[in-house]
């Protein structure tokens, strides 16, 4: 199954676990106006990256979600579990953009304050780094417990 080219993953470098694997991106005046509008559900692993922002609501929407407001450098500024339907959240003026996230992703991922994300498209992970003599030693040596 390929993955549609505006899809982006997030991983917490500090807890070193996913939050999402399809997050779509909404950048523009209407996709940020529009945001889950008219969704049942948000799919597991899945969620939306709102940028910019700094607050967001739930008016008109069907279902509760997880929000992470993260600063410009991915670190997290703000957390919001379990937002219900008709909520809204207030300014925080550190954030520069937020995640709308399926139900309970804060709990299971233990994201907490200060953690690094790290937001990529796959073609950007896709990309090996060239192998240096240093990695291709230590690569050819087993790794036997003594």
């Amino acid at each position: 199954m390929a993955k549609n080219r505006s899809d982006v993953y997030v991983y917490n470098l500090t807890k070193e676990n996913f939050l999402a694997f399809r997050v779509k991106i909404a950048d523009s005046i209407l996709s940020r106006l529009v945001g889950l509008l008219g969704r049942n559900r948000l799919k597991p692993e899945s969620g939306m990256w709102i940028v910019p922002s700094n607050a967001i609501h739930t008016i008109g929407m069907r279902f509760t979600i997880d929000v992470v407001l993260i600063d410009k450098n991915f670190r997290v500024v703000g957390l919001r579990e379990l937002m219900r339907p008709f909520s809204i959240t207030r300014p925080n003026f550190r954030a520069e953009s937020v995640l709308e996230l399926p139900a309970h992703t804060i709990f299971r991922s233990r994201t907490e304050l200060g953690d690094q994300l790290q937001i990529e498209h796959y073609e950007a992970a896709s990309h090996i780094q060239p192998t240096t003599p240093d990695r291709i030693s230590a690569a050819s040596e087993p790794n036997i417990p003594r």
